[in-house]
């Protein structure tokens, strides 16, 4: 009898309490009304005759879904898109009481839909393959906060995982790229040629500049040469014309006279015979005869 007391109120005890795990809360029921205090991981005690708990995950969810995509020009896109959301902690019970716990199909799975249909529609097809795809994301999560926020719902963000363009769109699109990309490696040659013009043009130019600048350089060697050779011959001729100068100041008719006496004499002593003629006026002394 003591075995089935203490098993009945073990029971009793086991059933009476609950564990509330981490990204948890927890929402207690008592007499069919919810208690809007969210109750915080641990172990939890409750009448279980009044009370019921029950525990709502709050950490991030990913929810995948599989939708067409209708864009800007009235193509359908396949796409496969990425939700991440949680309940906000503290508005988890106002959550429960308002929606229940089938909430993705209640609320998050319809309003994402409206919302990537109208954001999507905004944009063209091949947007959803380029820069754009960033700004999609961000306007679908924008709208469905608008809508989920006041709710107790965070959108942390919206990934588009894959698009999957029509076969038609998808060899335009690549041949569209490949055409750019072409038109960009043209560019490129076409910089690279002209920079390489313009460095040998630069280069030519330089080259030029130094030739002339050798040729002046040698030009202006050979004047200053000439012009060094003109000025020593003017100061020879100078000093020879001074010389002369000097030397025709000193030749008086006494001077001269004398030297024409020393040239006889010099004359008169040569061995060999001569015959010397004068203007008569010339004395002749000291000649000896043989």
């Amino acid at each position: 009898m003591k075995k089935l007391t203490a098993l009945i109120a073990l029971v009793a005890v086991l059933g009476s309490c609950t564990i509330i795990r981490q990204g948890e809360v927890g929402v207690k029921r008592q007499l069919g009304k919810v208690d809007y205090r969210p109750m915080e991981q641990g172990l939890r005690f409750y009448n279980p005759f009044v009370t019921t708990i029950f525990r709502l995950q709050v950490n991030t969810i990913n929810m995948e879904v599989t939708v067409p995509l209708p864009s800007r020009e009235g193509l359908t896109i396949a796409s496969e898109v990425s939700i991440l959301y949680r309940v906000d902690r503290n508005e988890a019970p106002r959550v429960f009481d308002e929606i229940g716990m089938n909430y993705e199909r209640t609320v998050i799975l319809p309003v994402f839909r409206s919302a990537v249909s109208d954001v999507s529609a905004r944009f063209y097809a091949k947007d959803m393959h380029s820069g754009e795809r960033s700004t999609i994301e961000e306007q679908i999560r924008e709208s469905m906060m608008q809508v989920l926020g006041p709710r107790g719902f965070i959108i942390d963000n919206v990934l588009l995982k894959t698009i999957s363009l029509p076969a038609d769109l998808s060899r335009a699109i690549e041949e569209k790229l490949r055409a750019e990309q072409e038109a960009q490696r043209m560019e490129f040659t076409k910089q690279r040629e002209q920079l390489e013009a313009e460095r040998a043009l630069i280069q030519a130019e330089g080259e030029q500049k130094a030739k002339i600048a050798r040729a002046e350089g040698t030009k202006r060697v050979a004047e200053i040469e000439a012009e060094g050779q003109a000025n020593a011959t003017l100061i020879r001729a100078e000093a020879q014309a001074e010389a002369n100068r000097k030397i025709s100041n000193s030749l008086t008719p006494a001077v001269l006279q004398n030297n024409k006496i020393e040239a006889f004499k010099d004359l008169s002593q040569s061995g060999n015979s001569k015959v010397i003629i004068t203007d008569g006026k010339t004395p002749l002394l000291g000649i000896p005869t043989n």
